[in-house]
């Protein structure tokens, strides 16, 4: 990909070497590339011949009404007037795609001090997680892990995990992670380990070595691993332990009725029990900080040598590890704790009080740090002389560890994070998609972006929206001072707890902006667009960050129906997003017009599913009626057919160099997108009507992700099926067009059909044929274990094509009278003698 790519800030970095940095102005920490000229000008081209062929199209349907059927062209019209709409609206927004490169090295030697140290500002790294089974706990602690390990100052950053099911197995496995920290982090900083994950590093089969002490390795190796076992056998046996340990103390302090989860130190876990009870049970419980790992000193803490109890030499590795905190907010009845904002939006708060970093990360349970000099690349924007300052988030891509080879579900989504995101990094900036996304705090606080800023303006200028924490309202300018030091934390005596009980309270954010003009966004499944929103419409930008090794990586669901979920929950939040005050047609003049335009596209697109799903239909109607509705005159609607096609697929073909996609990821992406259309998207617009008319809509499904199989088989929950609703109606479009092709082949062997019907029907069958490929993805899901043979598949279609095409001609013969039903009166129940058909 990158020989398609050419710089295009080589006078902004002449400029900033000469100048060597002796005015005082920050560095240039990234590098820009554009698309060259020679896949841009054609890609371009492209689009604007497409767009001039749509508008000829529709203009020449326009005139030339079909008589015979009107209703349906009608339809037809409205629905070709709306897909050339949507594709303009996605296509203009990828017409200058941009890629921003970091320079680490320059990071690092601007940054990092001879004595060890470093002037990197502080980072807040926030963990989200709710519930051990559905969110595996050794992925949540895996992420945990990379994140301690990751290659940036130890004292400059911190981790949070928020338990939003204030589940003890989280607490105490979080005990655990730490204790297993102090021999993994300096494990991976002595022999340079990538990834910093232990579950996805030992799956690795090689990797070369670039540690420091490869003699040692094969030893630290084979001891580490040994360790990793011992310390998962630990986390799964908490489940057991737990509820062992809580029997016994309830025994020995037997309270009428109440059946409490006690903690190791025989203190009574004020968070969920496992019996649940009053004040202790999911949506009703007390809310929780403890620190895990105290903040380190600012000076380098070299570990040990090796010794009968120890192992591994560390005597010459900096053991120090970053501040680990567990988090469970307060919850009680009668609130509405917001989900995941509202977790996000009490780690925004609390991490104020304890280390107050003027950047902020944010990860899902199942991701983790792939690439340890992820955060340094994040900063190099953040810090940049030209956009740093203006620039409220840093988007990383969303990868997958154990997607099928294939990919057959779509979830690697390459032409979102490969496409159109680089097309939104050249407008103002990619749109936040919830996960490996580093913010600077005050924009999550609602201020203006510098350029839209008076000098002069205070940083608080409600402390009505914000709370009434003082102790939180005084932290927030100096939270936006960057270059700050890091002081250490408060220690957690009784008015530091109150305050932070303070902020972690249900009834904090009563009367105030949070979750509208504050911190993440609320009442709405897809929190995180809409937090990106509305940065960018208070002037923010954004910008992509795409590394090699990838930056962070996740576990995506490979399950058929739990992706249909996911994909219900983004369409349905981003509907309610369109038809809020939130929609991008009424932002300010802040946002730019393109990036508004991209905004419009990424929140209506579900609209399509409406006309799409009639088109998919259609055929229904040539299996009873034998009337193809075809445009005429036929060779003139056939030619703007193909034309269109062409286009759409040569601008495919040059997007596919430039972003640096794969033939299968494209397709993918189409099969996908006309899934979604089928079993998903009408969905999403049945919820923002039921919306609209006040009533409740269709409740989200929060995704389970993929667990540990409990077989040998690779991927065997790609071959489990779970039925649900969504289902049905994809299956009843499979069928449809199935019975039509079927029933064409029929009425041609019987009917004796013209050329000119031949010529129809032949546009109708293609129509047909290129659906059903379409949707072969979906067809293989339902089938379950039997779809480990695709060719099962094509052996039952063509079986059913024989089979209506047989029932068709039988029926054809029937009405036509060559076959004749005979009855005979029976039990006094009269019939006719013969039914002719």
């Amino acid at each position: 990909m990158d020989r398609y790519w050419v710089p295009a800030d080589e006078g902004e970095m002449a400029a900033a070497a000469a100048d060597g940095g002796e005015d005082g102005r920050r560095p240039l920490l990234f590098r820009t590339f554009r698309v060259s000229g020679v896949l841009l000008h054609p890609y371009r081209l492209l689009t604007l011949v497409r767009l001039v062929a749509i508008v000829l199209f529709f203009i020449w349907r326009i005139r030339h009404p079909y008589a015979d059927g009107m209703f349906f062209w009608w339809i037809s019209i409205i629905g070709d007037f709306w897909f050339g709409v949507t594709w303009l609206l996605n296509q203009v927004a990828k017409l200058n795609p941009i890629k921003r490169v970091p320079d680490l090295a320059l990071l690092q030697q601007q940054f990092d001090l001879p004595d060890g140290n470093s002037r990197l500002p502080g980072l807040d790294v926030f963990i989200n997680t709710v519930d051990p089974i559905n969110e595996p706990m050794i992925y949540t602690m895996n992420s945990i892990l990379s994140i301690l390990a990751a290659d940036y100052p130890v004292d400059k950053h911190a981790c949070y995990l928020s338990d939003d099911g204030g589940s003890i197995i989280h607490y105490e496995g979080l005990l655990e992670t730490a204790k297993f920290a102090a021999l993994w982090v300096p494990f991976c900083r002595k022999h340079s380990i990538e990834p910093r994950a232990p579950e996805s590093y030992f799956a690795l089969k090689s990797r070369p070595y670039t540690g420091s002490a490869p003699e040692e390795f094969l030893s630290d190796h084979r001891c580490i691993s040994r360790e990793y076992d011992e310390y998962k056998v630990r986390l799964d046996s908490l489940f057991t332990i737990i509820p062992k340990r809580s029997d016994a103390y309830n025994h020995a302090q037997p309270k009428e009725g109440v059946k409490a989860t006690w903690m190791a130190d025989g203190t009574e876990w004020p968070g969920t029990w496992i019996d649940p009870s009053e004040n202790h049970k999911k949506g009703q419980h007390a809310g929780i900080v403890q620190v895990m790992l105290n903040h380190p000193s600012n000076q380098p803490h070299l570990g040990l040598p090796a010794s009968t109890d120890s192992p591994m030499d560390f005597s010459n590795v900096d053991v120090r590890l970053p501040m680990l905190v567990y988090i469970a907010r307060e919850k009680r009845p009668g609130y509405d704790h917001q989900k995941k904002a509202g977790a996000m939006n009490v780690q925004l708060r609390v991490s104020a009080l304890l280390t107050n970093a003027p950047f902020i990360i944010n990860f899902d349970g199942d991701h983790y740090v792939n690439n340890s000099k992820a955060f340094r690349a994040g900063m190099c924007f953040m810090l940049d002389r030209r956009e740093g300052d203006n620039t409220a988030f840093v988007q990383f891509p969303q990868r997958f560890d154990d997607v099928d080879p294939t990919d057959r579900y779509c979830n690697h989504n390459r032409v979102f994070f490969d496409a159109t995101l680089l097309g939104l990094n050249g407008i103002q900036g990619p749109s936040y998609v919830g996960t490996g996304c580093m913010f600077r705090r005050v924009a999550l606080y609602g201020v203006d972006p510098p350029r839209w800023r008076p000098d002069d303006v205070n940083i608080v200028d409600s402390s009505k929206k914000f709370g009434k924490s003082d102790s939180f309202i005084n932290s927030m300018p100096s939270a936006a001072n960057q270059e700050r030091s890091i002081i250490s934390p408060p220690a957690l005596e009784e008015s530091v707890l109150k305050e932070l009980s303070d902020v972690m309270a249900c009834a904090y954010e009563d009367g105030t902006e949070w979750g509208k003009e504050v911190g993440w966004v609320y009442n709405i499944a897809t929190e995180d667009v809409v937090t990106g929103f509305r940065l960018h419409r208070t002037g923010w930008r954004s910008m992509y960050c795409r590394m090699e090794p990838d930056a962070f990586r996740g576990t995506a669901p490979i399950n058929l129906t739990e992706r249909l979920y996911q994909i219900l929950r983004w369409s349905g939040g981003s509907l309610e997003m369109f038809f809020s005050h939130n929609c991008p047609l009424l932002a300010g003049r802040r946002l730019n017009l393109m990036q508004r335009i991209a905004y419009v596209n990424m929140t209506g697109y579900p609209i399509s599913s409406v006309f799409l799903l009639f088109y998919l239909l259609f055929p229904v109607i040539w299996i009873f009626r034998g009337i193809f509705y075809i445009q005429k005159p036929f060779p003139t609607y056939v030619l703007y057919l193909v034309i269109v096609i062409v286009m759409t697929e040569m601008i495919g073909m040059v997007e596919i160099k430039w972003a640096g996609l794969t033939l299968l990821d494209w397709i993918r992406n189409e099969q996908f997108y006309i899934i979604g259309a089928t079993a998903v998207y009408p969905t999403a617009v049945l919820h923002i009507v039921l919306k609209l008319f006040g009533l409740k809509g269709v409740s989200f499904k929060l995704t389970a992700k993929q667990v540990a199989s409990s077989t040998s088989e690779k991927f065997a929950e790609l071959y489990a099926v779970q039925w649900a609703p969504m289902l049905f109606p994809t299956i009843v479009v499979i069928a449809v067009n199935v019975c039509a092709i079927g029933a064409a082949i029929g009425k041609a062997v019987f009917g004796g059909w013209s050329l000119m019907q031949m010529a129809d029907a032949s546009l109708g069958l293609v129509f047909n044929v290129w659906i059903l490929l379409l949707i072969y993805p979906f067809a293989l899901g339902i089938m379950g274990r039997w779809s480990k043979r695709p060719y099962i598949l094509f052996i039952l279609i063509v079986l059913l094509f024989i089979i209506i095409a047989l029932v068709d001609i039988a029926i054809q013969a029937m009405r036509t009278g060559s076959v004749r039903f005979h009855f005979r009166r029976s039990g006094g129940a009269s019939f006719p003698t013969s039914w002719g058909f």
